[in-house]
């Protein structure tokens, strides 16, 4: 796969007696939507920490267009291309929802601090181009009714959308989402299929998704890796890896296998 936005390899992470990871490879390729799943503990959330900069690992590395990340300090991967959610939302409460998404405008800047504390005119047009970004995502995110209500006021679906406006102001090449279908119900889950299929072709930016919700993952993803104990066991298609037997075992049943198929 010549054309692979990113590439981990052989990643292997030791927390003490701990092996968080052991041997993981993966490929993301432009333009795809990719799925993690894994039980608690199975090293998925590792992954992503690994991947945005917050763990370094102990064996392998992780290349973004060819470009190696791996020994980088996190502070450089959201200018780099790589946005990211949390499963835990993180937003300021008194602001905003446009202001909280702005936040995540920081890593465009290019202007020193004395650029800023003067007011220069790059720091005006850095701001104009931040919140013409930010116009665009109120409508895409449907935020545009909430765009000056504080956060603490917003439905917590809602605050889901806000969170990935804010991933997304950033123009990243790689937009990682941590559970984003955690606490949804039924309805806002299908909603946010359609949503992140939209934000693809809007904004022509590569999705890995982890997350529980199968249903989610298998209708909205290209390809599926599967993760048990820190070790890939499965990778491929939807259809190849919810019929895996050890993806079956470890993660699905044979209950979630009929639905997921």
């Amino acid at each position: 796969m010549s054309d692979a936005l990113l590439r981990v390899h052989d990643l292997a992470v030791r927390f003490g007696s701990v092996q968080a990871l052991v041997g993981v490879s993966l490929a993301v390729d432009c333009g795809e939507i990719r799925g993690v799943i894994g039980p608690n503990g199975s090293g998925k959330t590792t992954l992503f920490n690994c991947i945005s900069g917050f763990y370094q690992p102990t064996r392998g590395e992780i290349r973004l267009e060819g470009r190696r990340l791996t020994g980088l300090p996190r502070h450089r991967m959201a200018a780099l291309g790589i946005g990211r959610t949390f499963q835990n939302l993180a937003l300021f409460p008194t602001l905003t929802v446009c202001e909280n998404i702005l936040v995540g405008a920081h890593c465009l800047g290019r202007s020193g601090f004395l650029a800023n504390a003067l007011r220069l005119s790059r720091v005006r047009e850095e701001e104009r181009g931040a919140r013409g970004r930010m116009s665009v995502l109120l409508e895409v995110l449907d935020l545009a009714p909430f765009a000056r209500t504080p956060a603490v006021d917003i439905p917590f679906a809602v605050a889901k959308r806000v969170e990935l406006a804010r991933a997304l102001i950033g123009a990243p090449k790689l937009l990682l989402l941590d559970e984003p279908a955690s606490g949804l119900n039924h309805a806002e889950v299908a909603a946010l299929e359609g949503l992140l299929r939209r934000i693809r072709a809007q904004f022509a930016v590569s999705i890995v998704l982890v997350e529980h919700h199968m249903n989610l993952v298998m209708r909205v993803s290209d390809r599926v890796a599967a993760l048990e104990m820190g070790r890939k066991i499965a990778d491929g298609t939807p259809q190849t890896v919810c019929r895996d037997p050890e993806v079956i075992r470890a993660y699905l049943g044979e209950t979630g296998h009929a639905a997921a198929a």
